[in-house]
């Protein structure tokens, strides 16, 4: 219901406003520094790509090792050798995503993780187009880069962060549950989705901005990814 083209048009007088003032006051924390390739660990070799947005890049740390990529990298060590590259911006959409890996060289991969969709509520990006994007990334990951499982973490539920005030924190968690629902749906094997732990959104572990993950949170993802992962093996 909140996620419904016509109740946003008649919420929009507050919606706008909202989202403005949002804006204005949000704190801009930079991405963090450190390496985004490297080779760690040991055991069998595990080519990993990590793509998609600011909590894929790791906003709201400050360094990568405590980010998802170091933090995925360190788990998954203890059985892999890792050869691991980071592609991830601030801001990106699926399509920014699609874009800034289809002028990436070819190189192989194994496994690659996603982390993508909060960008593409904000920009209202409807569900039909978030559904194809993200089907041409799969194939493109596939083709190019010769992924044999990819990983597409769940959407966060926005309807708790902190930062967002009501109504458009409900409005924006409704979408992105419908957007969550859309990865779900498409779960195939080698095309994988794992689903936000909504019961571990405590505001004390994001970040100072109330948006973004803090490093505890990014341990619990890189865990859950990492078992996962695991769980399913080395695709070759």
């Amino acid at each position: 219901m909140l996620a419904s083209l016509p109740l946003r048009l008649c919420l929009a007088p507050v919606l706008i406003p909202q989202a403005v003032a949002v804006r204005r006051r949000a704190l801009v924390l930079p991405e963090p520094r450190g390496a985004r390739r490297g080779i760690a660990g040991s055991g069998p070799v595990l080519r990993l790509l990590i793509a998609g947005d600011s909590s894929a890049a790791g906003v709201g740390v400050a360094h990568q090792a405590d980010a998802l990529s170091g933090q995925l990298v360190a788990a998954l060590g203890h059985r892999f050798t890792v050869h691991w590259q980071l592609e991830a911006r601030t801001g990106d959409t699926t399509a920014d995503t699609l874009a800034r890996l289809s002028d990436l060289e070819p190189a192989p991969f194994d496994v690659a993780v996603t982390a993508l969709g909060v960008n593409d509520v904000t920009h209202q990006v409807p569900a039909a187009r978030f559904r194809a994007r993200q089907a041409a990334l799969a194939t493109l990951l596939r083709n190019r880069f010769g992924i044999r499982a990819q990983w597409r973490a769940g959407l966060p539920p926005m309807h708790r962060f902190p930062l967002l005030p009501r109504p458009l924190r409900d409005v924006l968690g409704a979408q992105a549950g419908v957007l969550d629902r859309v990865l779900a749906h498409a779960s195939e094997p080698g095309l994988y989705h794992l689903p936000f732990d909504e019961t571990r959104l405590d505001p004390a572990m994001m970040a100072r901005d109330g948006f973004h993950p803090g490093a505890a949170l990014y341990t619990l993802w890189a865990q859950d990814l990492a078992a996962a992962i695991t769980a399913h093996g080395v695709p070759r």
